[in-house]
């Protein structure tokens, strides 16, 4: 599947002031019988974001929410870029958690660390994991505080994270990168090599002709 392609992008910022999210507050298990890779994003932090329970036939438009949650309240509802605590996207490997994200509105996540599969999974949809050190991350949480509209700006091919007044270089991986760039998930990058493929499948059928 191709991704739009992320290359700068600028939005408003929702502070998740929690260490240690673990993927079932993201997505949580009550909602995992749903395969299909679309329609979470009003689920997302369920358990969180509502003051009644839910479940895969809810009408979550008629759900009491949570006002004290941060999602629920402006500007954040608008929010793209999502800052949190450490170890985030822990628990299980469900990559439902990241099309929950995704389809609220994220495209970018900012956090000092990230769960491994966490991190691949939303790679793998498009979505950029920033991570910074704790501190520029504690300094990102007080700058949102004190904005009444926090935008900040991601410039991908730089690696830089600017806000007023801050500018924060950070590393990726020069595979990741290009995929993000390119919009790509692992089945288009394997596509970017058809014609080799096409080659080396037409040269065995050639030299084997029983495999036909």
């Amino acid at each position: 599947m191709k991704h739009a392609p992320f290359v700068t992008h600028r939005g408003i910022v929702a502070p998740l002031d929690v260490t240690n999210v673990d993927t079932d507050a993201i997505f949580p298990k009550q909602y995992g019988r749903s395969i299909a890779a679309s329609g979470f994003g009003p689920i997302l932090f369920d358990h969180w974001r509502y003051l009644d329970a839910g479940d895969l036939d809810s009408d979550h438009s008629r759900r009491r929410e949570n006002p004290d949650f941060v999602l629920n309240r402006e500007p954040y509802r608008r929010a793209t870029v999502l800052l949190a605590r450490e170890n985030f996207g822990c628990g299980s490997s469900r990559e439902h958690a990241v099309w929950a994200l995704r389809d609220f509105g994220f495209r970018a996540i900012v956090a000092p660390r990230f769960a491994s599969i966490f991190a691949g999974n939303a790679l793998a949809n498009g979505m950029l994991a920033v991570e910074l050190p704790a501190a520029q991350v504690a300094a990102l949480f007080d700058w949102v505080r004190a904005q009444a509209v926090p935008e900040v700006e991601i410039d991908l091919p730089r690696q830089r994270l600017r806000a007023a007044g801050l500018d924060f270089a950070f590393d990726i991986d020069a595979r990741a990168k290009q995929s993000l760039l390119a919009g790509w998930d692992e089945i288009e990058r394997t596509l970017q090599h058809r014609d080799a493929i096409a080659a080396f499948e037409a040269r065995r059928l050639a030299e084997h002709a029983w495999l036909g």
